[in-house]
């Protein structure tokens, strides 16, 4: 059996800085999808920005749609929207917190092996 290298804990300031920049590009990816959201509602709903805005987050969110599609097409959209959507924001979720649970993992292992 190999031999078991516990390293320590990074410094508080590169801690910090992982943490901004899983924020970050979750909150990259958020906006991403939200713009694929705004796009596809502009395209198939005969709606306000507001309420395109507003429908494309509740779907993002996983809530649901606030309004009716009128055609197929934006049936379908919403339909495709909301299968990515449900994914996109649970990985977004795991991008901003991934780095405060490797460090609690890292400190649990650090004292397990202490």
């Amino acid at each position: 059996m190999a031999d078991s290298q516990v390293k320590p804990l990074s410094p508080q300031k590169q801690f910090v800085n992982k943490i901004l920049r899983s924020a970050i590009a979750g909150a990259l990816v958020l906006a991403f999808s939200l713009l694929i959201g705004i796009i596809g509602y502009h395209h198939y709903f005969n709606l306000g920005w507001i309420d395109i805005l507003y429908n494309a987050s509740m779907i993002l969110t996983g809530i649901a749609p606030v309004d009716k599609a009128i055609n197929n097409g934006g049936k379908i959209f919403a339909s495709l929207y909301a299968i990515y959507s449900g994914v996109t924001f649970l990985t977004s979720v795991a991008i901003i917190i991934s780095p405060v649970a490797h460090r609690f993992l890292h400190k649990f292992r650090i004292d397990v092996e202490n």
